[in-house]
């Protein structure tokens, strides 16, 4: 299976300004898999310490943090010599551990000889509870649920994929089909690489279905294993009510449709604290559309999106006859699965920072505003065919955006500033 992610792990590696690498996500989305291909691909050995339950390895980095130390006693720990030049070093779920997270200060001070790449599933929250190592001393990447592009790639083939990296958007409207309906595939499958990688072989939904079910008890399984006991019973209520926030016309979180009066101070940690560990995407408000938009972000507003389209879909129950009918899945509980769909993508391409805009009066909403650093770009979804849209026409004229685009099920198209893209090709909007 191909990941887009290992490009940049080979950057890291040739970089003569690299440090330890931290690699950050939720459980499943594939940080395992990835290191140890990196490692067949890209080295001639690879070292890779799994610190779950690992009492030696506990033991082993308790005491003091000096690094010929430490990798003498990786050695004797995997019975092989570990050659810096040559050796990927691999340190799994390392949050079980926070000693092993700050000996990574010490390996990119005294030993940067060393490749070191870290994981884990529940890494975000370790880092914000306070590990003890300085920010600067090690690199962070993000890894996701497979993008569209991706998917695309393992159902369809990388030509598929490779046509829409050319932007040839005639040849892609020629072969359009393929990619509706790999789309309507990615709606229900989503990104998770375990239920890909069963619908790439088996083309079975009902098999993918039982794996997405799988992964969601596992982390409702997680909230009672790692959160403080008084923040589960709020995570569970603030984690299932994500399908119904979305159903609404207008998807800002609302914290009454958790609980009859429920107010912020209720909720904040256990939102945080989904964020942290990579099962949602938090999407402030902006009231404005100046560089850099976080000047103009609203913290009381936002709306929560899950980290998988496919999982959104198994919480809602949808069912595969949908697949089947039309396009009437793209319009699925009020465009939801649309909406997910496409902050998912933004998500995946760098140097996004990801808002989505309202006025003060509530007549002008754009579902999405990014900020490339040197842009801002409305995003407009429409899960249909009408490409009528009032609020992007006012944004339009308050702000005069050298570049707009709506996203839906029509063809690619430009006119004046603002381009039609194809829900198929949203991962090419910059």
């Amino acid at each position: 299976m191909y990941r887009i992610a290992i490009e940049k792990l080979y950057q890291w590696k040739e970089s003569k300004y690299r440090k330890p690498l931290i690699i950050e996500g939720a459980r499943q989305v594939g940080k395992t898999w990835l290191m140890k291909e990196f490692g067949r691909q890209a080295y001639e050995s690879v070292v890779y310490i799994n610190f779950d339950s690992n009492s030696r390895m506990t033991e082993l980095f308790a005491s003091d943090l000096d690094t010929d130390r430490l990798i003498m006693g990786m050695e004797l720990f995997v019975g092989k010599k570990i050659d810096p030049e040559n050796t990927l070093l691999i340190f799994d779920e390392v949050q079980e551990v926070p000693r092993a997270l700050s000996s990574l200060k010490y390996f990119y001070e005294n030993a940067p000889q060393y490749h070191i790449i870290c994981a884990g599933s529940l890494l975000g929250i370790a880092l914000h509870e306070g590990t003890s190592f300085p920010v600067g001393k090690v690199d962070f990447m993000k890894l996701y649920p497979l993008s569209f592009k991706e998917f695309l790639t393992a159902v369809a083939g990388k030509q598929y994929a490779e046509l829409l990296d050319r932007r040839d958007y005639s040849m892609i409207t020629a072969f359009k089909q393929t990619y509706i309906d790999a789309l309507k595939q990615y709606y229900f499958v989503g990104g998770m690489p375990e239920a890909v990688r069963s619908f790439a072989e088996d083309k079975d939904f009902i098999e993918v279905r039982g794996i997405q079910k799988r992964i969601l008890e596992a982390y409702e399984q997680d909230f009672s294993k790692h959160a403080p006991a008084s923040v589960v019973p709020k995570l569970r209520m603030v984690w299932n009510s994500i399908p119904s926030q979305l159903a609404k016309e207008n998807k800002k979180f609302i914290y009454g449709l958790i609980r009859k009066g429920g107010r912020a101070k209720d909720y904040e940690t256990a939102i945080m604290w989904l964020c942290d560990c990579g099962l949602v995407h938090k999407v402030s408000r902006v009231n404005a559309a100046g560089i850099p938009l976080k000047a103009y972000e609203d913290l009381k507003a936002f709306k929560l999106f899950v980290a998988d389209v496919g999982l959104l879909g198994c919480m809602t129950g949808l069912h595969q006859r949908t697949l089947l009918d039309g396009n009437n899945l793209f319009m699925e509980f009020k465009g939801a699965l649309t909406e997910q769909y496409v902050c998912q993508q933004l998500k995946t391409i760098d140097g996004l920072n990801l808002y989505y805009y309202t006025n003060d009066r509530g007549t002008c909403e754009i579902d999405f505003i990014v900020d490339t650093g040197e842009a801002v770009v409305p995003v407009e979804v429409k899960a249909e065919l009408n490409l009528k849209a009032k609020s992007l026409k006012t944004y339009r004229e308050k702000f005069r955006p050298t570049l707009s685009v709506r996203t839906s099920m029509a063809d690619y198209k430009e006119e004046e500033g603002l381009v039609n893209l194809p829900l198929y090709v949203v991962e090419e909007i910059i």
